[in-house]
Parts: C-alpha cells; structure tokens; sequence
C-alpha cells in the first residue's frame, strides 16, 4: 500500500474513522525525536488528514479515543508520540500553506 492508502486503513482499524489523506506534515527519524532508544531504525511519516465520517469503536489496539486541544492532552507515551510531534501537526493543520518537514 501506498503512504496515503495505508494511512485511511489503519485510521479505519485503530479509530474506526474514515478520513481522506491530504498531505505529509512530517518524515521524522525516529531517533531523532523520541526519547527512548529503538532496537531498529524506524522513520515516522506525520499525514494530514480530512475527516469523513466514521465513529471509534475499542479494539485490540485502542482501548479509548478523544478529541483535546494541546492545554489539555492527556499523559502521552512519549517512546511513540511527544508533544513536540503532536504540536507539529497542530501547526501544519492551521497553517494556510505547510511545507513538508524532513530529516
């Protein structure tokens, strides 16, 4: 599968929402950004996206799911996701023009 296409599967799977890919806010080394280090070299690909439709249902991958501004997140598992990343996409969704950010 293609970024994009793979980005609408595992939205549907893991929030059971479906969304249309827009665009790459981000390709992050992983290395790079999260605190904990990885066994292997893994390259994260931040994705813009526009919501459907769809509704979160729990599953074997997420237990529970919300909306929150950047006051108000909850405690992160920094080892996958910081504030800085979801900061980032905050940004690029607000921005009137984003330009990809790449390692």
């Amino acid at each position: 599968l293609s970024v994009g296409e793979n980005t609408v599967k595992e939205v549907k799977e893991e929030a059971g929402l479906d969304v249309r890919a827009e665009g790459i806010i981000a390709v992050q080394d992983r290395k790079k950004h999260n605190p904990e280090i990885y066994a292997y070299n893994i390259t994260k690909v931040f994705v813009l996206c526009k919501l459907l439709g769809g509704s979160f249902q729990p599953n074997s991958e997420t237990i529970d799911s919300g909306y929150f501004s950047m006051e108000t997140l909850p405690p992160l598992s920094e080892n996958k996701t910081t504030q800085q990343q979801i900061r980032m996409c905050f940004d690029a969704y607000h921005a009137k023009h984003w330009d990809t950010l790449f390692d």
